[in-house]
């Protein structure tokens, strides 16, 4: 007997018959018996899956079935006397092609028994083939999203995040929660001059609110571990068909690196303009890119004036040929290391300086010019010249040292009387004479006052409070230094052996004076023992006689004059002021 029926979606109550529905072929619709026979099928349920009434009829429904977990849940919720609405599963068509489709079915029952079913079939395959489509495409933009390296998120109309890539959340420094973070992925922002920016005053907020893309708008975010990055962020609002808001999508571009560049850069420029060597860039044509204040102290141009034009205007015309050499190696990639030659200024005088070349390369390494370094020389050619002429000096002064230390060696040899004696003479005589020498190098050569050279050589003897000091304050010359240096040691050993320095009675006037005026002024000495112990005289032949009657009044072109008393010795120095002076400065006097 047939039964009465609804319709697949059981939207009104009417009725109709049961058979004639089958028949009508409106809907795919096919009858299970309760052990999953199927007991009949109409023609739009054959047409669906291309059988035949007897392939299909008499067959297990489970046959047709590609998941049998599905068929199998199917009949088991209906044997339980549920109703099935769309439930989706996939029928295997006679060619061998899925069918997806949606199944609404009811069980009828007898007895409390199910006795069969009624199966309402719908195919959605070309559904299920656009939902695939769409969960491609869906899987392949965010493939891309997660691929891009800049961090990209999106939001709903209201600001809600709907999705962000794996960079963003890196650059962010946390996992924003999907549906509940609104505007940004950052933790805290601010604006560039630091002040708080609120989420929902950033880039991405007016871009909804005002929907409309926003530009050029940079901000500073704050991680949740403390760090700061400055962004420029990209919002631009994501519309529908009909024009209508439906979220948006941000870009945010990380500008630490672009700013770490441009402090760099910014300090690189700080310490060119500041260097004191001329820092000019070229390209590879000769033409000056690049100008820093050094260059124009150097050269006398401005940077307008040097700027464009060629650099072979700082370049004598005897040294023309340097710069085709220069950019040949520079071309090759090489670095022109330093190197000493002449440029010229504006106002046409040529200078010494000591260059250094090295390639500028671009961003792609190309080499697309040089960075040339400019250092005066001027003063280090001066200081090499003082030095070559000081070590002439130095040499010739040595020589002197040399020939004064040989005249020692053979006075005394010729007049000690042990090899012993022979060996303290020479080394007094030395030290003597290095103690006149350490004087010089004090004083950079320029000169030792007499004080100076009278304490230095009487102070090894001890008493020296003894010895009364007076007369201007006069430098001697080198030479002077030396030989009189030499006096003075032989005056006060022999005193120290026979005469006031070898007692405790009697003094020594040590005086000294400049008389005259302009060229032929005279430069007068005197060293004088009064009241001490009655003296044996220094010997008419002896080392000290030579240096004191000839040796040194001689060096600085004068005379002198020993006189032997019964208490001391006097001896006096007259020689010209030119002869022995170096400069004269206050009075002093002891």
């Amino acid at each position: 007997m047939l039964q009465e029926v609804k319709t697949p979606d059981e939207a009104d109550n009417s009725t109709i018959d049961y058979r004639d529905f089958f028949e009508s072929g409106a809907v795919p619709l096919h009858q299970v018996s309760a052990d999953g026979i199927i007991l009949h099928a109409n023609q739009a349920e054959l047409d669906l899956l291309g059988y035949r009434a007897e392939d299909y009829i008499g067959r297990r429904i489970a046959e047709f079935h590609s998941d049998q977990a599905a068929i199998e849940d199917i009949l088991a919720r209906l044997a339980r006397g549920e109703k099935i609405s769309r439930y989706p599963a996939r029928l295997k068509a006679r060619d061998g092609s899925p069918r997806h489709v949606e199944i609404t079915s009811s069980g009828h029952f007898q007895d409390g028994k199910l006795v069969h079913t009624r199966c309402f079939t719908v195919d959605v395959s070309q559904l299920e083939r656009t939902r695939a489509e769409l969960r491609r495409q869906d899987s392949t933009y965010r493939q891309i999203l997660e691929a891009l390296p800049v961090a990209i998120y999106t939001t709903d109309n209201e600001g809600t995040i709907t999705y962000y890539n794996q960079v963003a959340a890196e650059l962010a420094g946390r996992e924003p929660e999907i549906g509940k973070d609104k505007w940004c992925v950052t933790f805290k922002l601010f604006t560039p001059d630091g002040k708080p920016l609120p989420h929902d005053e950033c880039p991405m907020a007016i871009a909804l609110k005002e929907n409309r893309p926003v530009r050029d708008q940079q901000a500073i975010a704050q991680r949740p571990d403390g760090s700061f990055f400055p962004f420029l962020p990209y919002p631009t609002p994501l519309q529908d068909e009909d024009g209508n808001l439906i979220g948006a999508v941000n870009m945010l571009l990380d500008l630490t690196d672009r700013h770490r560049a441009e402090e760099t850069k910014n300090h690189l420029s700080a310490i060119v303009e500041s260097s004191f060597d001329a820092i000019v860039s070229k390209d590879l044509n000769s033409i000056i890119e690049s100008w820093n204040n050094a260059a124009e102290r150097l050269f006398g141009y401005t940077a307008e004036e040097a700027i464009g034009r060629s650099v072979t205007m700082l370049i004598p015309d005897d040294h023309q040929d340097e710069e085709p050499h220069i950019i040949e190696r520079i071309r090759r990639g090489e670095r022109v290391e330093t190197f000493e030659t002449a440029r010229k200024r504006k106002d046409g005088s040529v200078v010494p300086v000591s260059l250094t070349i090295s390639p500028v390369r671009n961003a792609t390494g190309q080499i697309i010019g040089a960075s040339q370094i400019a250092r005066d020389i001027t003063s280090a050619k001066k200081n090499e010249h003082r030095v070559r002429t000081l070590m002439r000096e130095v040499n010739h002064r040595v020589k002197n040292q040399y020939a004064v230390i040989l005249s020692m060696i053979r006075e005394t040899s010729k007049r000690a009387e042990t090899p012993a004696a022979f060996e303290r003479q020479v080394r007094e005589r030395i030290m003597a004479l290095a103690r006149s020498h350490d004087l010089l190098v004090t004083g950079d050569w320029k000169g030792v006052s007499v004080f100076e050279l009278l304490l230095s050589q009487t102070k090894p003897f001890g008493n020296e409070e003894r010895i009364n000091m007076s007369g201007p304050s006069i430098n001697l010359n080198p030479i002077a230094v030396q030989y009189l240096g030499i006096a003075f040691h032989e005056l006060a050993t022999n005193s120290a052996k026979y005469g006031v320095l070898s007692g405790d009675e009697g003094c020594i006037s040590a005086s000294w004076e400049v008389a005259g005026s302009g060229p032929s002024r005279t430069f007068r000495l005197t060293w004088a023992e009064t009241d001490g112990p009655k003296v044996q005289t220094i010997g008419q032949s002896g080392f000290g006689s030579v240096v004191l009657k000839r040796v040194a009044p001689e060096a600085v072109g004068g005379t002198s004059n020993l006189e032997y008393g019964p208490h001391g010795i006097v001896w006096t120095l007259e020689a010209p002021f030119s002869g022995v002076e170096a400069t004269i400065c206050c009075l002093s006097g002891r």
